[in-house]
């Protein structure tokens, strides 16, 4: 059974940024299309706010939610099994713990998650 490592969280400012990292030990990771996910303090369910597909002719499609579009940046490296997700310009509803998983989401994939705090 597989199972997504989170990293990168932590306590920031409003307007600071932080990148997260997924890592996964499989040579499968370039087959599944990958999303961020989050669930916030108030948040009953994770809600997808990146997504990457698989490569396709070189090329990725990205989607992101419209909450992070134009602040969040998610990148994917198949050479080394890693999901990132680069946030700029935090806000205090940004606070969340941030999960990996494929698309749609492997409900024995998740992991622990990260943290992300945005202090105001």
């Amino acid at each position: 059974q597989v199972q997504f490592v989170e990293s990168g969280g932590g306590l920031v400012q409003s307007g600071d940024s932080l990148k997260l990292s997924c890592s996964l030990s499989t040579s499968h990771f370039g087959a599944f299309s990958m999303a961020w996910y989050r669930r916030q303090p108030d948040g009953a369910e994770r809600e997808r706010i990146a997504s990457i597909s698989t490569a396709k002719y070189r090329e990725f499609y990205i989607e992101y939610h419209d909450d992070v579009k134009g602040r969040f940046t998610i990148s994917r490296d198949d050479a080394t099994n890693t999901l990132s997700l680069q946030m700029n310009t935090l806000k205090p509803e940004d606070t969340a713990v941030y999960y990996c998983n494929v698309i749609p989401p492997d409900p024995k994939a998740w992991g622990q998650g990260t943290q992300v705090t945005v202090s105001s």
